[in-house]
């Protein structure tokens, strides 16, 4: 395959989703705002990494954003001294990977679109392992011929490419199935804590919610992985999941739509952030369903 990608932001994500990229025969160009990191992709997994976006954009077909905040992404593509717009190509389909705010990436992709390019957003669910496996799920919102041009690249890291509609619609999409994530795993929690209390075993009803109608990610993916076995370590921070229920709130608000439960789940996350730090992974929201109950799970 003789398409070229930019790729910005290797982080706990960005890395492995860049590796698939190369396993699928693409050219990639690596760049983060740590140089080391960019520089140890290259020598362990393949690519290049260019000395700035400038360059990154002018050798690149396709861009791919996988940045922590659409903040981050707009600074990245217009702004500092270095960054993308510099040496965009006419004709660039951008992909924001990012879980970003879709206001932002709608005014974004107008500035892509007045410099001869186009911006799609393509935000990805799986986490980690399915980041590895190239198997994500990708919710894509934008122009379809884009989306269309840019599908090779995507089924490169991901199995399942869900188009939502406009630009900012697969970011929008991407906070809702993180609001009901968070949402499932936290009554999964209290009703683990319950039954405990009852007498019944945390394991065993982890079981019986799988194989009958309480089942969610959290149940099949999530209790006995990181819960019970007390490692807390599934990938994914409380400060991220945070940022993902602030904008799902922000979608609520701009549509004036009431969601009195998803404003007790976002205030919950906030009160776990608060507790246990931004960096701590988000399965020890467990935690503080615990303290509150006065019991540990196990």
């Amino acid at each position: 395959m003789s398409q070229t990608v930019g790729f910005i932001g290797a982080g706990n994500m960005g890395w492995p989703m860049a590796a698939c990229l190369v396993k699928a025969g693409f050219t990639v160009n690596i760049n983060d705002s740590r140089k080391e990191v960019a520089d140890n992709f290259v020598q362990q997994v393949g690519g290049y990494a260019p000395d700035s976006l400038r360059q990154l954009a002018e050798t690149s077909d396709t861009i791919v954003t996988m940045l922590p905040t659409s903040a981050i992404v707009e600074h990245v593509l217009g702004g500092g001294d270095d960054n993308v717009f510099a040496g965009l190509k006419p004709g660039t389909v951008l992909i924001d990977m990012t879980s970003g705010v879709p206001s932002m990436t709608q005014k974004l992709a107008e500035k892509v679109a007045s410099l001869g390019c186009v911006l799609i957003d393509a935000p990805v669910s799986g986490g980690v392992p399915r980041a590895k496996t190239g198997q994500l799920a990708i919710m894509v919102g934008g122009d379809d011929a884009a989306i269309e041009k840019a599908r090779p690249v995507l089924a490169a890291m991901g199995t399942s490419i869900l188009k939502t509609g406009g630009v900012g619609s697969g970011q929008a999409m991407k906070a809702l199935n993180n609001l009901v994530s968070a949402g499932g795993f936290l009554i999964g929690i209290e009703a683990l804590l319950i039954g405990q209390r009852f007498g019944l075993d945390p394991s065993v009803m982890t079981d019986v919610l799988n194989a009958a109608t309480g089942m969610n990610n959290s149940t099949q993916k999530k209790f006995k992985q990181y819960v019970l076995s007390r490692t807390f370590d599934a990938g994914f921070t409380m400060g991220l999941l945070n940022k993902d229920l602030s904008i799902a709130l922000q979608v609520a608000r701009e549509t004036a739509t009431a969601a009195p439960l998803s404003a007790l789940v976002k205030e919950f996350i906030t009160s776990c952030e608060a507790k246990f730090g931004a960096g701590a992974d988000h399965t020890e929201m467990a935690r503080l369903c615990e303290a509150l109950a006065g019991s540990e799970l196990g």
